[in-house]
């Protein structure tokens, strides 16, 4: 069970699969029309699930990994993040089905996960 029934969102897109490939492939523009009629469907999500949005998150830049021996750069495939509040996890996930970002742009998927309390708080 989350805490108050809410669930990060992680959108993920490889930067180097084949749908990135295609993508940065695309005239320059063909991607610019894309990438309005992404950000408008986006735009449109956004609007039709702000009842149930808790933070909108957004965009993710480059990534710093901190370990015991120190701080360095990493890649990883996370591109945005969201929180959303639904009644169960399979409803969370349901949320995000043809979502734009998998189906206009080139991300890979949207990975759900409940947010839990923290243990002993």
């Amino acid at each position: 069970m989350s805490t108050n029934n809410t669930y990060l969102a992680v959108f993920l897109g490889s930067k180097t699969g084949p749908r990135r490939a295609a993508w940065d492939a695309l005239p320059e523009g063909d991607r610019r029309a894309k990438e309005r009629e992404g950000m408008s469907a986006w735009k449109a999500w956004v609007e039709n699930h702000h009842a149930i949005i808790v933070v909108m998150g957004g965009p993710l830049g480059k990534t710093k990994k901190v370990t015991h021996r120190g701080v360095g750069d990493v890649s990883n495939d996370m591109g945005a993040f969201m929180v959303v509040r639904a009644d169960s996890h399979e409803a969370a996930a349901k949320l995000f089905e043809k979502h734009p970002h998998f189906t206009i742009f080139p991300g890979d998927c949207v990975e759900i996960m409940p947010v839990l309390p923290i243990p002993g708080g």
